[in-house]
């Protein structure tokens, strides 16, 4: 295959196929931002090559609102935003440009590490980034850091109503298989790595198996655990808990948050099968022209005060010392899962890009979807 080739073969499996949160493909799909907005064209190649002028695409609402016009004040860089729904979104904007057209992207691991592979992106030089002092040492030792900034980061696990669930759930069969009482207020995530999570860790899997045989085991006990459920959702299961809807649901921690912020009842708990770790991420794509001020960019979003309102804002984890050592102890009891450590979350599988095998991973989602049809 020459290059041209094996480029529009990767499009068509990254874009087709590799769906996620996030946010949450669509969400945040991966765990990212909470809310949706159309991707803005990006600009000609003349203007984001445009000496001082910079181009970001984000989730909406996934950083302070003021933080583009104070950094520019600041710094002089102008900052061109546009605004993508999902992971899958920018990533075929991405490869369909050949990288052009922006200077800092967010996305979620498992994509940067896509975009990586293909060569779509520039290495992280971390001394250009003073401020990535501050991320713990932990989330350094992912891999794909190597061309992606965390932004934030966290798990998946059980969120459930403590008042109307008379045990405390601690395994991904509580949700697989449920107590009969359980029975039609159950739901699942329905993007693709967040649907055959439950399935791959309660069967002792990897969540980046590519067994098929492995994958087979998993689509059964998927296909069993579905006459059970209330609802696939990636997007308003927390208020079907906060309704009383459903009472035990899988779910992102920080969108659990988001149903917390509205009843105290509400609990996270990561199942002792393990889970998954995801990280956001800030990444720069090769062909950028104004590389040196998008690591500007980048040093600025590192800074600990705008760590701090993505975590008293957004609900999520920071990866910094600096923003989660000094986060105020109301909100901490507020919301419990911001205190898991590093170190708890690096016991999670980090969800890596599995290639090819988002073929396998993506038949096996449409045949539970279709099942008892």
């Amino acid at each position: 295959m020459n290059g041209s080739k094996i480029l529009l073969a990767l499009m068509m499996l990254i874009v087709i196929s590799l769906a996620a949160c996030s946010g949450a493909a669509s969400q945040p799909t991966s765990p990212s931002s909470p809310s949706s907005a159309e991707t803005q064209a990006p600009p000609s190649e003349s203007e984001s090559g445009t000496k001082g002028k910079i181009v970001i695409s984000n989730w909406d609402a996934y950083m302070p609102a003021d933080l583009l016009e104070k950094f520019t004040a600041e710094t002089g860089i102008q900052v061109e935003l546009a605004l993508h729904a999902t992971n899958e979104e920018i990533v075929g904007k991405l490869v369909a440009s050949k990288g052009q057209g922006f200077d800092v992207v967010f996305m979620t691991g498992q994509f940067a590490d896509a975009m990586a592979k293909m060569g779509l992106l520039s290495e992280i030089d971390y001394a250009k980034l003073p401020n990535s002092a501050n991320l713990f040492e932990e989330v350094k030792r992912i891999p794909f850091t190597r061309y992606a900034v965390p932004y934030t980061w966290g798990t998946t696990g059980l969120c459930y109503r403590s008042d109307l669930v008379d045990y405390d759930p601690d395994s991904w069969y509580d949700l697989l298989r449920p107590k009969p009482e359980l029975a039609g207020k159950i739901t699942m995530l329905s993007t693709d790595r967040w649907l055959l999570l439950p399935a791959q860790k309660a069967l002792g899997f990897s969540a980046n198996t590519t067994d098929e045989g492995e994958m087979q085991q998993v689509k059964e006990l998927l296909i069993e655990a579905k006459k059970t459920l209330l609802a696939y959702d990636d997007t308003t299961f927390y208020s079907k808990l906060v309704a009383g809807e459903a009472v035990l649901v899988e779910a992102w921690d920080g969108w659990c948050n988001y149903g917390i912020a509205e009843n105290a009842d509400i609990r996270f708990v990561i199942p002792k099968e393990g889970s998954d770790l995801w990280v956001d991420t800030m990444v720069i794509p090769e062909p950028s022209k104004n590389k040196e001020a998008a690591y500007a960019f980048i040093d600025y979003v590192l800074r600990p005060e705008i760590g701090t309102w993505v975590a008293e804002n957004i609900l999520y984890k920071v990866p910094s010392r600096a923003v989660m050592g000094q986060l105020s102890i109301d909100l901490l009891n507020s919301f419990p899962n911001l205190t898991i450590s590093p170190q708890e979350l690096l016991k999670q599988e980090v969800l890596q890009d599995i290639g090819e095998a988002q073929n396998l991973y993506s038949s096996v989602v449409a045949e539970v979807l279709a099942s008892g049809q």
